[in-house]
């Protein structure tokens, strides 16, 4: 089974449309998106629509629960609030209704793997799970969870690690999975990226080489959507966040 996990696009309707062709000839059993469709970039409705119209099942991200905490007052403030102000009536409820997280159990023939799919972390869309954060906080992040696998967003930054522990005298591998930014890359990295998870009959929390995570990274059309930035009422600092990925 091959399940696509996108993240943080953040209104970057270049980056989603060059994503989508990339996603479309892996030819993915399911898609998922962990947050942040909003923010930063002049296309939300756009990103929404093409989510909404593929069906595609969405977590809310940080920027996506923020929409409903504005004020008119603050909407209309200058800057940065000016990519949630565009936001139409319609994808205002929808985002509304974005769950804080998913899990899915997956069973064929080996033992069940439990995957959680959060914007942040377990308990909050606005908590980093960063990869230098240390193993024994890490470990009681997936025990607290009861996952074997949980993939996040909410870095930008892309990153696959995994941890092991002793059960019953067996191996137990964890697997913390970051995917990166499709609209919003912060590592240094130009190119959007979205995470491919490959999970086989076989495929179990015993045998860490079972789960393949596959990093995708892809070209779109920086300039357009820096200068999009650059022609609206952003910062024009959210555009050279783009040409620089930070």
């Amino acid at each position: 089974m091959k399940i696509a996990l996108l993240s943080d696009i953040h209104a970057n309707l270049p980056a989603f449309e060059a994503a989508l062709k990339v996603l479309d000839s892996h030819q993915p059993d399911a898609v998922y998106c962990l947050g942040d469709l909003v923010g930063y970039n002049v296309w939300p409705n756009e990103i929404i629509a093409e989510i909404r119209r593929r069906g595609i099942a969405t977590i809310a991200g940080n920027h996506d629960a923020r929409v409903s905490q504005l004020t008119s007052t603050q909407l209309d403030e200058p800057g940065k609030n000016y990519g949630y102000k565009i936001i139409d009536t319609e994808n205002r409820s929808y985002l509304a209704t974005l769950p804080a997280h998913i899990r899915i159990d997956h069973q064929l023939t080996v033992s069940p793997l439990s995957i959680l799919l959060v914007h942040g972390s377990p308990d909050s869309n606005d908590e980093y799970l960063l990869e230098d954060k240390p193993e024994d906080e890490f470990l009681h992040t997936f025990r607290k969870a009861k996952a074997d696998i949980i993939c996040c967003g909410h870095s930008h930054k892309p990153y696959h690690r995994i941890l092991s522990t002793l059960d019953e005298n067996k191996n137990h591998f964890y697997h913390a999975i970051n995917t990166g930014s499709v609209g919003k890359p912060k590592d240094g990295d130009t190119r959007g990226g979205f995470v491919m998870l490959t999970l086989h009959d076989f495929s179990s929390s015993k045998v860490a080489e079972s789960i393949e995570v596959e990093f995708i990274r892809f070209e779109y059309e920086i300039e357009r959507a820096a200068k999009a930035v650059e022609d609206s009422p952003l910062p024009n600092e959210f555009a050279d966040m783009l040409r620089k990925a930070y």
